[in-house]
């Protein structure tokens, strides 16, 4: 039986709306989105994948929320209170976060170590040898792993802080600024000499590149931008008083992170253009191509240094969802200090992500069938390949068919407290819509798909 610590705390209305965003805006927003942008045709993307964020997106970040809400617990006391069969989807929800911010720290310590670079006056250096520069550190066998450790370190102490003064105080600190530096390197982006052919390619959809890989990239994006599936709005929605109107934050969340990915787009995709690079070069679009993106321009080091400590803003207000839930589950659970919970998640994940650094260099040749993919990737693909997905789709079954819109509703709207003007919309979303689609990401990200295409 879970035990509701005094230790758990509780949001403010604003404290959780910046939140749930700094859940939200995270790595897949500032690198991930623009890839994928320039590689699904541009503007015919952004358009399918607004279009999912207001469907799909909005039906599991309501979910999710509503579940949190009620129950006041983490994810696995959340599923064991509502349908105790079902309780494994909560398991779910604590194990996969926890995968993916091993690996996420090792990739903000990537970040801390390029802010470094830059304010040492190195970026001429890295921009002249940029690929070379970034497989060179993340194989080393010591400095990506002890910047790593610092990153650990930076969301420890804020989770350890507790809901108010650690994660609510950060992001009301942190997501302000984040937009703030991503507004400002969008506009210099913008007016860079040939930036316009980029402006195009962003914003005019060329429906003849429609295809069935840019709607399974949108879905997919949605899907982990929002950081549906791993427990985390459940965990925060926790956190909410009993009167909060989830039904407007559940519209206020996705359109904050969808802001921020489009404000990527134009902060990446014109700059990119400009320089003539390539659109779709993927993890290297922040990496490899941006150090020569902005060597090239006037006051490169400081507009480098600004980026990237735009991008760390990104990853901390989402990597410290992440550690949260299963701090929660911790506190909840077997009653434990939230230091000390904090602590004990944030030293584990730091350990397992010492052999997943060290599989990219000097343990490379450890790899895993079918797919023969390092440690790293390993766990990258079971965490948000096949977890995830998972995890959302049976969060739309027990919604939808187990708990019951009626009961559902009642999470919503505090027992009659509010209309829930959506009510209808919702239940042919999450029973029909959603789960179809979710469970049609699943087929395309765990490489079924590819076998009949």
């Amino acid at each position: 039986m879970e035990n509701q610590s005094k230790d758990r705390g509780s949001f403010s209305k604003l404290g959780f709306i910046l939140a749930a965003a700094g859940s939200s805006i995270g790595l897949g927003n500032l690198w991930k989105f623009p890839y994928l942008t320039g590689s699904n045709g541009g503007g015919v993307f952004v358009i399918v994948y607004l279009v999912i964020i207001a469907t799909i997106g909005f039906t599991c970040m309501l979910g999710e929320m509503a579940i949190g809400k009620y129950t006041k617990l983490n994810p696995i006391g959340a599923y064991g209170k509502i349908a105790e069969k079902w309780k494994f989807v909560g398991v779910l929800g604590v194990l996969v976060p926890f995968l993916i911010v091993t690996y996420y720290n090792i990739i903000g310590g990537w970040i801390m170590k390029y802010i470094v670079e830059s304010l040492l006056g190195h970026l001429p250096a890295i921009a002249g040898d940029s690929a070379n520069f970034f497989t060179a550190h993340i194989t080393a066998s010591t400095s990506p792993i002890v910047y790593t450790l610092i990153f650990v370190i930076i969301n420890a102490v804020i989770i350890q802080a507790g809901v108010n003064e650690g994660i609510e105080r950060a992001s009301k600190i942190l997501m302000p600024l984040l937009f703030v530096l991503l507004l400002i390197v969008a506009f210099r982006s913008v007016t860079l000499p040939g930036a316009v052919e980029g402006i195009k390619f962003y914003l005019q959809p060329d429906f003849s590149k429609l295809s069935f890989n840019t709607v399974t990239a949108a879905l997919g994006q949605c899907f982990f931008s929002l950081s549906l599936g791993m427990g985390a709005m459940i965990t925060y929605g926790s956190y909410l008083p009993d009167n909060s109107h989830i039904e407007q934050d559940a519209v206020l969340v996705p359109l904050l992170d969808t802001f921020a990915a489009l404000l990527a787009g134009f902060a990446i995709l014109p700059a990119v253009f400009a320089f003539g690079f390539e659109p779709s070069a993927g993890p290297g679009l922040i990496f490899i191509t941006l150090p020569a993106v902005f060597d090239a321009m006037p006051f490169g080091t400081l507009w480098a240094t600004v980026f990237f400590f735009l991008v760390l803003f990104a990853a901390i207000t989402s990597s410290v969802s992440l550690v949260e839930n299963p701090t929660a589950w911790l506190i909840d659970s077997y009653g434990m200090d939230r230091k000390k919970a904090a602590w004990i998640v944030c030293i584990v994940a730091f350990l397992i992500a010492i052999p997943e650094s060290l599989s990219m260099g000097v343990w490379s040749g450890i790899t895993f069938p079918p797919m023969g993919l390092n440690i790293f990737d390993e766990i990258g693909y079971i965490a948000e390949s096949l977890l995830m997905p998972a995890a959302g789709f049976f969060m739309c079954i027990v919604i939808g068919w187990v708990w019951g819109i009626d009961n559902f509703a009642k999470a919503v709207t505090n027992n009659g407290e509010y209309e829930f003007k959506s009510k209808k919309y919702f239940e042919i979303m999450v029973k029909y819509v959603a789960p179809a689609a979710i469970f049609f990401i699943w087929l395309n990200s765990s490489g079924i798909l590819s076998i009949f295409s």
